[in-house]
């Protein structure tokens, strides 16, 4: 019986391209698991529904957006919850992706302190949102109304939120099946697109 290869950045680079991703069970829980929903979850690029309650946020100017300036403390942020399925080979594996430039953060901050942000992975034209995290109203909004647009403008074509929650839908997010996704995934793949440099975010 042959073992299963060793997890690791290349591994999850790899999953990711045929339309996998990894959980665990909880944060205290050291197995690592694969899921390929037969639904999935996406924010169509364009399509953010942005809400008079949040357009209000935006326009009163308290927030400002910044990518991959504070990557780790938006992992933390998200992981330090009651329950995450951010266990600790997890974060050391988007860790790593960071550093090889594949794993990217939209942190958010208000009178100077981070109260939220949204992290994932970005290859080719294709952006896995994997978590994100708020502790002030209206900051995982944000983050998401803010990358959007960013990915949408840098000539990304998926923004994969894995699965769809009402919080998703009122935002515009939808559910697809399966095959359409890994048409969609195949699509972005091809495209030769990058992220852009650390620094701050035009709000939408």
């Amino acid at each position: 019986m042959r073992d299963d290869p060793p997890l690791s950045p290349v591994l999850l680079l790899q999953a990711y391209r045929v339309g996998v991703f990894p959980m665990s069970e909880s944060r205290d829980d050291p197995d690592v698991f694969w899921v390929d929903p037969r639904q999935r979850g996406i924010l169509p690029l364009p399509g953010f529904h942005i809400s008079r309650s949040l357009r209000r946020a935006l326009n009163r100017g308290h927030y400002k957006v910044t990518l991959n300036t504070a990557f780790e403390d938006v992992l933390e942020g998200c992981a330090n919850r009651d329950e995450t399925w951010i266990n600790a080979t997890i974060f050391d594996l988007y860790m790593a992706l960071h550093d090889m430039g594949h794993a990217h953060a939209a942190e958010v901050w208000q009178d100077g302190n981070l109260v939220g942000g949204v992290y994932g992975v970005a290859i080719g034209g294709a952006f896995f949102g994997e978590s994100m995290y708020s502790t002030a109203p209206n900051a995982s909004k944000v983050a998401l109304a803010t990358l959007t647009t960013h990915l949408h403008a840098r000539g990304f074509t998926l923004f994969d939120t894995q699965f769809i929650t009402p919080h998703l839908r009122s935002l515009g997010g939808v559910e697809i099946p399966r095959r359409d996704y890994h048409v969609l995934l195949d699509m972005a793949l091809e495209l030769d697109v990058t992220i852009g440099p650390r620094g701050p975010l035009k709000l939408p």
